[in-house]
């Protein structure tokens, strides 16, 4: 399925719950589903990322998963394939990634993001999870910026997610370069 996933009226507002155990269970159980779906054109594993992956941080309560594919082009059947699994298709950072909510923009429960193995957005997104996963203290500031932007933009889940930016960017660079330490 393809829709305008950002177009104004059809997002749900922001809200953070606070961390949920069914989290990593309801990821295992889709990513059993796309991986008996489109298994032949992953690369780099399934894996759990975003807020819902670091146990104790609240969040949005979406699963954010993130399948290492092959290249972009290579892996465009995807698109078709995933929507089985009611997956919407839209076209953001389509430079980097083929994304998707599910199941539609205006009720997310998950957000998947095929993203090409080799790829500096790969490495990092793992690299900014493991180190939230390591640092509680980290993510205990990450959550508090995350609750104040929710209050701030409600209404408006791109500003929520800029507001994000400056921080995840800071706390990607410090855990590259932890990982390029070891």
């Amino acid at each position: 399925m393809t829709e305008p996933a950002t177009s104004p009226g059809f997002e749900e507002q922001v809200h953070i719950e606070p961390y949920d155990p069914a989290w990593p269970i309801r990821f295992n159980t889709e990513a059993d589903a796309i991986a008996a779906v489109i298994g032949s054109w992953i690369t780099g594993g399934i894996h759990h990322v975003g807020s819902t992956a670091v146990p104790h941080l609240a969040a949005k309560p979406v699963i954010d998963i993130m399948v290492g594919v092959a290249d972009l082009e290579s892996s465009r059947p995807c698109i078709d394939l995933l929507a089985a699994l009611d997956y919407w298709y839209a076209p953001y950072r389509a430079e980097v990634m083929h994304w998707f909510c599910k199941p539609r923009p205006s009720r997310r429960t998950h957000h998947l993001h095929l993203v090409p193995t080799g790829s500096q957005r790969f490495v990092d997104v793992l690299a900014f999870r493991d180190y939230m996963r390591a640092h509680r203290d980290a993510a205990a500031e990450y959550e508090r910026l995350k609750r104040n932007l929710a209050v701030r933009h409600v209404n408006d889940r791109e500003a929520y997610t800029e507001g994000k930016t400056e921080m995840v960017t800071r706390l990607t660079e410090v855990a590259r370069r932890r990982t390029a330490t070891r």
